[in-house]
């Protein structure tokens, strides 16, 4: 029985080849199926969808499922690079040239920190997780203004970033952090049971202390922390803290 047992599935409606499904499907050690129904346990599927690869809910199955959206998001520049500004590129820094995001998750701050011109590479502990944004960056790889500059998506490495950290071939300016942090009041968890599943099916962050102390040891630099403005600040006082809506950068510096 595989990680995802009874949580998760590869589908298959018809369309397209069956090969990339089935390989899906054997990477991360879960079923394929060709149908669902009532009776199959799993609450989650992948599947390709508009040239997409999306993870859906069985409840939302003929709805749009969830993606890396690789598309900038409000507000950001279409150039490339973009401007450094707004408080993660402050606390990222000017001088600054390579960062690794150790939490990618749905890699959109991954996507930033790339349009803003820093040399990039993503960890994502997730199987799951790492198969959508391969798929992302597959899918940016392909954009007319990426290929015009003869510019590579990022790298991504699949595992656990304490272990990674520790065996890179390279050392970073700079460490970027996003673990997950559990939600400020009990109320705020009762969520659609849906969310809640899928946070159990991508896995927690209970180990995000080790994950500092193994980021302050890899960076050449900083180590930047990202976290909602209610959370303790996770390697105790910054050197600087950089405040978004809701949110905040923390910097900790190397000495």
């Amino acid at each position: 029985m595989g990680k995802y047992y009874a949580k998760l599935a590869v589908l298959y409606q018809g369309q397209g080849d069956i090969k990339p499904f089935k390989q899906l499907a054997e990477r991360l050690d879960v079923p394929l199926y060709e149908v669902i129904n009532n009776e199959s346990p799993e609450c989650f599927f992948l599947t390709w969808r508009d040239g997409c690869l999306k993870l859906l809910d069985k409840e939302l199955l003929k709805k749009g499922g969830l993606v890396v959206d690789i598309e900038p998001r409000n507000g950001e520049q279409r150039s490339w690079p973009a401007p450094k500004q707004g408080p993660l590129a402050q606390a990222l820094g000017r001088k600054i040239k390579t960062v690794v995001d150790a939490t990618a998750g749905w890699g959109q701050d991954s996507l930033h920190i790339f349009r803003m011109g820093y040399e990039l590479l993503c960890i994502e502990r997730s199987p799951v997780m790492g198969e959508l944004l391969q798929d992302g960056f597959n899918r940016l790889a392909l954009q007319d203004w990426m290929q015009k500059l003869d510019l590579q998506s990022p790298k991504l490495l699949n595992g656990n970033a304490i272990e990674l950290l520790e065996v890179l071939d390279f050392q970073p300016d700079c460490i970027y952090l996003d673990p997950m942090f559990p939600p400020k009041r009990k109320k705020s968890a009762l969520a659609k049971k849906s969310m809640v599943v899928l946070r159990d099916l991508l896995g927690d962050d209970q180990d995000k202390s080790e994950l500092f102390i193994a980021a302050m040891k890899a960076a050449g630099k900083r180590v930047v922390v990202k976290s909602p403005d209610y959370a303790e600040p996770l390697g105790g006082k910054p050197n600087e803290s950089y405040q978004g809506k809701l949110l905040r950068y923390d910097v900790y510096f190397k000495d």
